[in-house]
């Protein structure tokens, strides 16, 4: 082991590692003895394709240049759902990218025909969160561009056979989880503006008399509860409920909605994409869900009728998609030193086994930082992080070196950091760099009142926790408080950039598809999200006084910008603004534009630029010179002078 300037050292986890990191299992499935899910593909232009598993043969069932997911609210989810039927006649019905058609495709081993278009409509037309309702499917629909007025969502049958489509219920201005019972009845989820899924909405249940939904009934929900997952069991349905302070289970059935298990611990989570799933019945008195306490999770089983939760599993840094198998269940496994797999546990033994996994990077496993959960205190309250020490088996850092800190900031900002394995975070930490992904205030899996923290304080709370973090390490003694570095993504990358300008404790910055102009993010953002700044805000005269763009003058550390050009979410005007103005002030800044990319960046190539760049970036702000050839990374620093 060899004592070199924490920045420069040489690893084996370079962006090729991360573009491999960022191969991914989603929206995992289960029908009898099949599993579905869907499969990321960065080398395939960011492409996904759907899979299937059966008696542990892997096959891809959407051939190229077919790609299962919805754009519904932008974010997507609930991309495909199987039809009921034997395995020889069995079917998927999945929403296609580039059109955002329904298509059909057979499971049938023998049959290898391109997928049958269902529906008729053009990508202005969307569909999401689909549910085989026996002869039909149910859907959440999208209309774009209807008489001029703002995007209609509304809940919609759609005939496999003609392609036609049926409006069953309508009026609110957003829809979900459309969910049959088997007996003629259909739960569904509801909200209106400016209220998001996870700030309020409504669990409806209605009887489905074949031309429409009659007597629809207001079974849980309001303004401040949120309600997430239904799921039929028997003849009662169970979802999960905050109203108690935490996403916990409830039913509910002839006599009213009662709680299942009360437990100051997360059941649940944001609804920021369709149809996750976070628990599973898998008999008439037991649900298998995840657990989540104080950003920590857990797989348990639920015994419905005593209120108790035995634990299955603590191997896991996360669990997502839990379904039922013949044998017990399955899910997306994250692990913290390790790529995400999908996973079957057997209910008897209590045994787990690995269904699928991506291949395995170069990478041993004493390069790999293990993060460590911290909380420490802030402004509104104590607040959480998990922070990766530099690791690397081969350098250590040199006495009298304290190593450059990266503090990371998720988005959402409703959404929170896992301690899952991340490429992203290894690339710094095993080139000398300490980590700090910061559950700021607003984050969940911690309970409603960590959640509201950031209400009315977006740019405040999450800023402070930021610069809490960073005070908290420097007093320890772990960091170097001269090369304090932050970055982060869309809502991340504003908090990013507020950190930046309203704050001197960080010395550069990386915003990747960031918020600098909160006005001008109120008027081009999508419907989803359009009034959400309502409650982040607070008050109308927060977007000019919150908003980085109009504190340049405060802000004078160098940032780079990386952004798609065809992002929705976050337009490029807003890091073209940006940019302008720190360029203006003579301050080093760069710009990245992918051609080609949304609202995250999905292209192999993309991903390894905006690594390499944001390093190198990073490296001539600080000063080191990086052990990686880099040389090939063209970033244009603008400066005036």
């Amino acid at each position: 082991m060899t004592s070199a300037r924490c920045g420069s050292w040489r690893s084996p986890i370079d962006a090729r590692v991360v573009t491999g990191g960022s191969k991914g299992y989603g929206e995992l499935r289960a029908r009898g003895d099949a599993l579905f899910w869907t499969e990321s593909r960065p080398e395939e232009a960011g492409r996904s394709t759907l899979v299937i598993r059966v008696a542990a043969s892997i096959r891809e069932l959407t051939p190229s240049p077919f790609n299962p997911r919805s754009r519904v609210h932008e974010y997507g989810g609930g991309s495909y759902c199987v039809a009921e039927g034997g395995a020889a006649h069995r079917h998927v019905y999945f929403v296609n990218f580039a059109d955002q058609n329904v298509y059909e495709v057979s499971t049938a081993t023998d049959r290898r025909e391109t997928p049958r278009q269902v529906t008729e409509g053009d990508a202005t037309e969307r569909f999401a969160d689909l549910a085989w309702n026996g002869h039909a499917l149910l859907a959440v629909r999208e209309r774009h561009g209807v008489d001029g007025t703002e995007t209609v969502n509304d809940l919609v049958r759609i005939d496999v056979d003609s392609g036609d489509i049926a409006t069953l219920h309508e009026g609110h201005d957003f829809y979900a989880a459309p969910r049959p019972s088997g007996d003629g009845r259909i739960a569904f989820l509801v909200w209106d503006h400016p209220n998001m899924p996870f700030d309020g909405c409504q669990l409806l249940v209605a009887e489905d008399a074949g031309s429409g939904l009659v007597n629809p009934t207001i079974a849980a929900g309001g303004a401040k509860e949120s309600i997430v997952q239904p799921e039929w069991n028997g003849g009662r349905l169970l979802f999960a409920s905050d109203v108690d302070g935490y996403w916990n289970l409830y039913a509910y059935d002839g006599s009213g909605v009662y709680p299942v298990l009360p437990d100051a611990a997360e059941y649940a989570g944001p609804a920021w994409q369709f149809a996750n799933t976070y628990y599973v019945p898998v008999g008439p008195h037991h649900v298998v869900a995840r657990r989540v306490e104080n950003g920590m999770a857990s797989l348990v089983l639920v015994d419905l009728e005593q209120a108790l939760a035995s634990p299955l599993d603590e191997e896991s840094s996360s669990y997502l998609d839990v379904v039922r198998t013949p044998n017990g269940v399955a899910y997306i496994a994250g692990f913290a030193d390790r790529p995400k797999q999908i996973v079957e546990m057997r209910l008897d033994t209590r045994s787990a086994a690995t269904l699928a996994r991506p291949d395995d990077p170069p990478v041993e496993r004493d390069f790999i930082a293990v993060p460590e959960a911290l909380t420490f205190p802030a402004k509104a309250g104590d607040s959480h992080a998990f922070f990766y020490p530099p690791t690397n088996r081969d350098h250590r850092v040199p006495a009298g070196e304290l190593p450059p800190l990266l503090v990371t900031t998720h988005g959402g900002p409703t959404s929170n950091a896992w301690a899952d394995l991340d490429w992203r975070v290894q690339y710094y930490t095993s080139r000398g760099w300490a980590v700090a992904d910061v559950n700021y205030g607003g984050s969940t899996g911690f309970g409603r009142a960590y959640r509201e923290r950031l209400e009315g304080t977006w740019g405040e709370t999450d800023v402070d926790d930021c610069v809490a973090c960073v005070h908290h390490l420097v007093a320890q003694g772990r960091v170097d408080p001269a090369r304090v570095a932050i970055k982060g993504g869309s809502a991340g990358g504003y908090t990013t950039l507020a950190a930046l300008a309203f704050t001197n404790v960080f010395r550069a910055g990386a915003s990747h598809y960031g918020v600098g102009d909160l006005k001008a993010l109120a008027a081009d953002t999508h419907k989803f999200e359009s009034r959400y700044l309502d409650t982040l805000l607070g008050s109308p005269e927060a977007l000019d006084e919150r908003s980085p763009i109009n504190h340049v003058d405060k802000l004078n550390c160098p940032v780079i910008f990386f952004q798609g050009a065809e992002d929705r979410v976050v337009p490029p005007n807003q890091a073209e603004s940006m940019r302008d103005a720190l360029a203006a002030k003579d301050i080093p800044v760069a710009y990245v534009l992918f051609q080609g990319e949304g609202h995250g960046f999905r292209r192999a190539e993309n991903v390894r630029r905006a690594i390499e760049a944001e390093y190198a970036f990073f490296a001539k702000v600080f000063g080191f010179e990086p052990a990686d050839d880099l040389s090939g990374v063209d970033i244009d620093i603008l400066r005036t002078a």
